[in-house]
């Protein structure tokens, strides 16, 4: 099964695959989903998810708590578009508009088909938009062809963590 960290201080020289998610039960059936793809990914990106907006911020912003964070800047972030305080549609902007952490890509994964939610994302910086599936078996399909996509065919940048000293 993927490793999820517990927390963004977990000892990992890997860049992790962030998740921001604040329902639990599709986070689970995300990780499910995960389990039938190949092994050796989870070693190379290991999960981080958040639950909330404003804590993922703090995290890639490296503010509040996780100031002094000597960790490696996500790789790819997957990102729910409402959320608990600030929410996806403002993530994405704050992201995308940080020079540093503007790189990053972000999938949208979120149950929302309004053209004016997908307009916003993709106007604001968003790399994809994904609606999420309805069942087990439909979710397994869009996590391996989203898996397959980011990880296997595309090059993904490789992000300088200009807030470390």
């Amino acid at each position: 099964m993927f490793h999820v960290l517990k927390s963004p201080w977990e000892n990992t020289l890997s860049a992790p695959f962030v998740i921001i998610e604040d329902s639990d039960e599709d986070f689970y059936v995300f990780l499910r989903a995960l389990k039938n793809l190949e092994p050796d990914l989870e070693s190379r990106y290991p999960l981080l998810r958040f639950r909330e907006g404003d804590e993922a911020l703090d995290y890639l912003l490296r503010q509040e708590e996780y100031h002094s964070l000597e960790a490696p800047l996500p790789v790819a972030l997957l990102l729910d578009l409402n959320l608990p305080g600030t929410d996806g549609r403002e993530i994405i902007q704050e992201i995308k508009q940080n020079s540093t952490l503007q790189p990053i890509p972000i999938i949208v994964l979120t149950t929302s088909s309004s053209p004016r939610d997908i307009e916003t994302c993709y106007r604001h910086g968003a790399n994809s938009y994904i609606l999420k599936p309805m069942g087990a078996a439909k979710m397994q399909q869009t996590v391996q062809l989203l898996f397959q996509y980011w990880f296997h065919l595309t090059i993904l940048p490789i992000i300088h963590d200009q807030f470390m000293s």
